[in-house]
């Protein structure tokens, strides 16, 4: 039987990818290259770049080849089989990573091409690739002796473990609780709500309204449903779960996970000669140290917190006054929030939603790009799909591809909840030719409900165009060294820049007229809804900026204290954080940590910081635009060039420099948020 991950293709084969076939691959590919790479360095040859390190890099772009629609489909269409094949692979994948870079004649290879005259002459990207390549295999353990490089090597296979059992723990947790609700319960929630909780039902054969943990079900309840009772027991179910309360209080329960992964990533960073893992986290980011890091979110605090308090205590104010609640509990704050703002503002989301249908804002999004950087997106009909929701799309330079990426939008029950986006093929030459690069983009939207398309809310507006932002990152490069091309190579707290940057049209006025429409009438958004919204714009930013400096605090907290001998109490430290920077002040059953995929079952691991530090710069570029037009075809080809074409070749701080001119500067952030600072 023929192994569709072991042959080459443009495009992923999904139909014929089966649970059997991943193992298979994975195996064969990795004994392949191990063999290879040993073989190639007997040679006895003085290695240069195509000698050793484009031949490696071509076995390694065969592996990523065939296990990046794996990994994938383990996020979009999770199920038992696949799950089970998946987590086989992770110990083989990480004993590879530690074989590779812990491989001493690898590591000698690479330095004496560093040493050679013939480095000087390599262009920027590859000069570039090497030196991440040796400060890698640093990091990788290389010059530890024999037993402390197996002891790394037994860290990471089960740290890779661990990070696919908290993610799966949460999306077990997450399909195992619903709610039959009646229309009388669910009183205040907008027909759209309404109608998605049908169909869910309907899909469960239940009649009724079935409620779940997925996003667009647990957003509108907290939001609008004016039910208190019913608010709080969805508000549980979703704080506590995989975690020792709430309704499944300890099934699934990743509190052990959690200490077990701060205990491994401590005695890694201690191995390799760091302190805690906040400074090996750093070792490749943008930040120089710890103490620079919880210096800028500290400064951040300060400036946004008085304001926080000040929007927290209107919100206390008009829930007393108008409707006579004397406490907000943490179930209570979206919904008086969306009463307060409609009040204030006159405008609520399900007044702005039918004007953004998916296809418009993806037609006007993708006009968008085309004005920016020249670019045409054509949709393509006939391609191997996995789902029927799933879309294809080819992005066209002056007619000639130059990119493909998938958008899969709509949440379902074994799809991890979300957006990201996901390397599918990496730009770079192979045997003579050009590969192009594909992305996969993935959201979990409200899906269309019987005639009616998926109709966007605001912030998912903003979701599509940050990560589709990711996706022009990956797409765009003209890098064709695979170590930096896209988002390769990029520092962690530099890769949201061009992702947070893409959302700031989304509150351009020039640009609505063409991203919104009626998805019955295709009138675009009107103008006093269009005022109303842009007044409401920075509605509660200070509380929605502390929050994510509580998020990001404790995650670089957490991983900069954290004892072996004496570790602090996780709920502790995230309780302390709470009372330094926060305002909303959950209830004791919240467990918020246990479902924080991000820094333990992601790449944000001491890194969650990284939002609001790529946040600084996204502003920052984006008020040159605000200068010089923000449809400036000469910006956009400035940003394209300087930013998105570069990937990784180049450092984060230099980059931003070529492109604005100077370091950057938290004053455009600030404006941009409503924050008086």
């Amino acid at each position: 039987m023929s192994n569709p991950l072991l042959e080459y293709h443009h495009l992923p084969p999904f139909s014929r990818i089966r649970t059997e076939h991943v193992e298979d691959a994975v195996r064969q590919l990795v004994d392949r290259n191990k063999t290879a790479i040993d073989t190639l360095l007997q040679k006895g040859q003085s290695p240069d770049w195509e000698n050793t390190l484009q031949v490696i890099e071509d076995l390694d772009d065969d592996l990523e080849r065939a296990w990046a629609p794996v990994s994938h489909l383990n996020g979009v269409m999770n199920s038992e089989a696949l799950r089970e094949a998946y987590n086989r692979c992770l110990p083989l994948l990480s004993e590879y990573s530690t074989w590779m870079g812990q491989h001493r004649p690898l590591f000698e290879a690479c330095q004496q091409i560093a040493d050679s005259p013939a480095y000087a002459a390599l262009d920027r990207a590859r000069r570039k690739a090497v030196d991440n390549t040796l400060r890698d295999f640093r990091l990788a353990g290389v010059a530890l002796p024999p037993a402390q490089q197996q002891r790394y090597g037994e860290l990471k296979k089960r740290l890779s473990e661990l990070g696919s059992t908290f993610s799966e723990n949460v999306l077990d947790a997450t399909k195992a609780w619903t709610r039959a609700a009646s229309a009388e319960e669910l009183a205040g929630l907008p027909a759209t709500a309404l109608a998605s909780a049908r169909q869910a039902a309907e899909q469960a054969g239940k009649s009724g309204y079935l409620l779940t943990l997925e996003f667009p079900s647990v957003q509108p309840v907290l939001t609008y449903c004016d039910n208190a009772a019913l608010r709080e027991e969805v508000y549980t179910a979703n704080s506590t779960r995989a975690s020792d309360q709430g309704p499944h209080a300890g099934q699934w329960d990743n509190s052990p996970l959690i200490a077990e992964i701060l205990d491994l990533r401590l005695e890694l960073a201690q191995l390799l000669g760091f302190a805690s893992y906040a400074e090996l986290s750093l070792a490749t980011k943008m930040a120089e140290s710890p103490q620079q890091v919880l210096g800028f979110l500290q400064d951040l605090a300060a400036r946004a917190r008085p304001q926080a308090q000040q929007e927290w205590r209107e919100l206390c104010d008009y829930a007393r006054s108008a409707h006579g609640v004397e406490t907000l509990q943490a179930w209570d704050v979206a919904y008086y929030a969306e009463k307060l703002k409609q009040e204030r503002y006159k405008v609520s989301q399900e007044e702005i939603r039918p004007y953004l249908p998916v296809d418009r804002v993806l037609g006007g999004m993708f006009e968008l790009v085309g004005r920016l950087y020249g670019l045409e997106v054509a949709e393509l009909d006939d391609f191997d799909s996995y789902h029927p929701d799933v879309r294809l799309f080819e992005l066209r330079h002056k007619g000639a591809a130059i990119a493909r990426f998938y958008l899969d939008l709509y949440a379902r029950s074994d799809k991890r909840g979300g957006a990201w986006m996901a390397d599918c093929r990496v730009r770079r030459h192979r045997n003579g030719e050009l590969q192009l690069p594909v992305a996969f983009l993935v959201c979990n939207f409200t899906a269309p409900v019987g005639d009616t398309p998926s109709l966007l809310t605001e912030q998912e507006l903003t979701t599509l165009f940050h990560e589709f932002g990711h996706g022009l990152h990956h797409m765009l490069t003209r890098q064709d060294v695979a170590a930096v091309s896209g988002i390769n190579g990029v520092a962690w707290d530099a890769v949201e820049l061009p992702s947070q940057f893409l959302e700031n049209w989304c509150y351009e006025p020039e640009a609505l007229a063409f991203i919104t429409g009626h998805y019955q009438t295709g009138e675009p958004l009107p103008q006093a809804l269009l005022d109303k919204m842009l007044a409401a714009k920075n509605f509660q930013s200070a509380m929605f900026m502390v929050r994510q400096l509580e998020f990001g605090l404790f995650d670089f907290r957490l991983h900069g204290e954290w004892s072996l001998e004496n570790p602090p109490s996780v709920q502790g430290l995230l309780d302390e954080v709470r009372r330094d920077v926060a305002v909303v002040i959950p209830p004791a059953c919240n467990r918020f940590q246990n479902g924080f995929s991000h820094i333990f079952a992601g790449g944000y691991a001491a890194g969650y910081y990284s939002y609001l530090w790529a946040e600084v710069l996204s502003a920052d570029a984006y008020s040159r635009f605000e200068e010089e037009g923000i449809f400036n075809p000469l910006t956009g080809a400035d940003f394209r060039d300087k930013v998105l074409a570069v990937g990784g070749s180049v450092d984060a701080m230099q980059l931003f420099v070529d492109f604005r001119g100077r370091e950057p500067e938290t004053a455009a952030l600030l404006r941009h948020s409503g924050i008086a600072a």
